[in-house]
């Protein structure tokens, strides 16, 4: 429920936090509903596409849907030079995306899906984030700190990292949270 008028149940496919936490602030109830699938996609799809087709292939996983019922599903990538930077599995993979992030430019895309009984729509959004050159020290801090294993490229633009080693973004913050809120609620509207 939403209290401007939008009366549909929502449902969040997504265990993030994050997610969960920018929902709220833009005022929805919401139920979550963890998808579990692998995050797997076809080597010839473009790097920039990748975030919505598994928002896509996510929402896919909830076949059925009731009236009245609207299921929000989202994925974020980090890209650097064509090349995405997943979740790292350990230590030493945070610490080598990190270093490769260090002193560059990158995109951080987030692709939505969003599902009703009646309705399909999905998209997504690129904000450019620049990094300053990080220390071993800062990367090293960071990772035993934060353990940021759950975000992909190893980093919540929300954390420390974020606070004292992103200098410059061009595009929505929330996108680099990993939901851009802005679309969420513009695309609702289609759903009323």
């Amino acid at each position: 429920m939403w209290k401007y008028g939008f009366d549909k149940r929502i449902i969040l496919g997504s265990q993030s936090p994050r997610r969960q936490m920018l929902m709220q602030e833009l005022g929805l109830d919401f139920d979550v509903k963890v998808i579990k699938m692998e995050e797997t996609y076809p080597d010839h799809i473009q790097a920039a596409d990748v975030a919505q087709y598994l928002a896509e292939k996510k929402a896919k996983q909830v076949p059925f849907l009731k009236e009245g019922e609207l299921l929000v599903t989202a994925d974020t990538t980090v890209v650097v030079n064509d090349i995405i930077l997943g979740k790292p599995e350990d230590e030493e993979e945070a610490r080598q995306m990190l270093t490769t992030l260090s002193g560059r430019t990158h995109q951080v895309i987030t692709g939505v899906a969003m599902k009703s009984k009646e309705k399909f729509v999905s998209f997504d959004d690129t904000t450019e984030v620049y990094f300053r050159t990080l220390s071993d020290y800062e990367i090293d801090y960071y990772i035993k700190e934060y353990k940021p294993f759950d975000k992909a490229g190893a980093y919540g633009i929300q954390e420390w990292i974020g606070m004292v080693g992103i200098n410059r973004i061009l595009g929505s913050y929330f996108t680099v949270m990993g939901l851009p809120i802005h679309m969420i609620y513009q695309n609702m509207k289609i759903f009323v």
